[in-house]
């Protein structure tokens, strides 16, 4: 599953309407890691990015829709994640720059 998920990642499998809606949305930019089974996403994001915001627009785009429902297919939620949520924020412990 996890090589699967890799390929409707790769730049010429992921749906173009997903990457429009990504970058439509304030993500400037977006990485998704992997290690093990488990994903780690970052984002940069222009200053009015708001996760509510995307959240609903993505609600209301029936290709995201689809998109993330195909993905769950691949991905398990945390303990604490909240029903139906799958990326949650993460808190920032230590940075060198």
């Amino acid at each position: 599953m996890i090589a699967e998920y890799r390929k409707y990642h790769e730049a010429d499998t992921i749906w173009p309407e997903v990457v429009d809606n990504i970058r439509s949305q304030g993500i400037v930019r977006e990485a998704i890691s992997l290690a093990g089974n488990r994903m780690v996403m970052i984002l940069e994001n222009t200053n009015d990015f708001s996760f509510e915001t995307k959240t609903a627009s993505d609600q209301a785009n029936p290709k995201m829709r689809a998109w993330e429902e195909l993905m769950w297919k691949y991905q398990k939620a945390l303990p604490q994640a909240a029903p139906g949520e799958k990326w949650i924020p993460m808190e920032k412990i230590f940075e060198i720059r």
